[in-house]
């Protein structure tokens, strides 16, 4: 749709006279042309400005300014450029801090002295080199990962997932083994990479699967004091603390031998829990999302988050955060929610439309 024209009634849903007109369109035009359009799950031929009228007109007039207060004061939304960003400070500010601090703490020297010293320096890079990163989704933007490291971590080193096959575990430690010249070396440690986490219940399946996919391989492939890292680009506060207690009953639960030597978690941004949509700060537009809820996109996936309904997103995290390649289902469901009514509720459409993992209904 040409985009004056989605303005224009964009400004008849609203009820906009003209002055208020060309102030909106103004702060619509910048915020789309920025941030908006770059989502990628918009159906073909529609962008931010149609999708938002469209969105919009679902609800009764007397509702509707309601709702456009709340996209302007409260959504969030990361744009590619953001992502792409957060990508980009893994090396830096993850990966390089962190075997820094293993190498200084192997030759007992301080970490600032690692750069000056030869052979302080060689184990680095051997320690470096005894590091595979993984992606734990398709949001892990791996490959923008191996381009933002190439001349740093070999191509060898970036696995698209955390599913391998053991043919490719042995062409990874061969190729390890060749690169630093040790016929006995292995890796020490292993990188899992993702781009959000709100509650951890999808983390805990994954560390499962991987731990199940690492035990045939830890004692040939791995170095006695192997870690796992697990980092995502953004995380909810409230998660941070939740995901150690959650991987320390999974430890208790498998014994020591049956689960990792060692787990730890970092995030790169942090989403306050003052983010989160309550009455107060939704204001008018809190009966609305719970007038607009259809119970038809509940699953059995969605109910693993706990609560009676999913009216706040799983695990009623309640944000109102858009990530430029997918919609979290922990948003805030009448963002993301397509539902066309015939089963029963009201029909949802969304705002920024969510590309569902499962399919399966309840």
């Amino acid at each position: 749709m040409n985009q004056d024209l989605a303005l224009s009634l964009l400004g008849e849903v609203m009820e906009w006279d003209l002055e208020r007109s060309r102030t909106e369109f103004a702060w619509l035009q910048l915020m789309s042309r920025f941030k908006y359009d770059g989502y990628s799950d918009f159906v073909a031929g529609v962008r931010f400005i149609e999708s938002l009228a469209g969105w919009l007109q679902q609800f009764e007039a007397s509702e509707r300014p309601a709702a456009y207060s709340f996209v302007k004061t409260y959504l969030v939304y990361f744009s590619p450029a953001e992502i792409q960003h957060l990508v980009e400070l893994v090396y830096p500010d993850r990966v390089r801090v962190r075997l820094l601090r293993e190498v200084a703490s192997e030759l007992k020297r301080p970490s600032y002295l690692v750069w000056s010293d030869g052979s302080a320096f060689e184990l680095y890079r051997r320690r470096l080199r005894q590091s595979l990163f993984f992606g734990l989704s398709d949001g892990a933007r791996i490959d923008a990962f191996r381009r933002a490291t190439a001349g740093i971590i070999s191509n060898e080193q970036v696995l698209l997932a955390t599913e391998i096959a053991s043919g490719k575990w042995d062409q990874v430690l061969g190729d390890l083994r060749e690169a630093i010249k040790d016929v006995e070396g292995r890796f020490k440690y292993l990188f899992l990479l993702d781009d959000f986490i709100a509650t951890g219940t999808t983390l805990q399946g994954k560390l499962k699967r991987f731990w199940r996919d690492c035990q045939p391989i830890v004692a040939s492939h791995l170095d006695p004091q192997w870690t796992v890292f697990v980092h995502h680009y953004i995380a909810t506060e409230s998660v941070i603390q939740k995901i150690a207690a959650q991987e320390s009953a999974l430890r208790l639960e498998s014994g020591d031998n049956g689960w990792f030597r060692s787990v730890e978690f970092s995030c790169e941004l942090m989403l306050p829990d003052a983010m989160k949509i309550d009455e107060n700060k939704a204001g008018a537009f809190w009966s609305v999302i719970q007038k607009y809820y259809n119970s038809s996109i509940e699953t059995r996936h969605t109910r693993k988050g706990g609560g009676k309904d999913v009216k706040l997103g799983f695990g009623q995290c309640a944000l109102p955060l858009i990530l430029e390649h997918n919609t979290p289902n922990n948003s805030l469901p009448i963002l993301w929610a397509d539902v066309d009514g015939t089963s029963g509720g009201p029909s949802m459409r969304p705002l920024f439309r969510r590309r569902q993992r499962h399919s399966e209904l309840a």
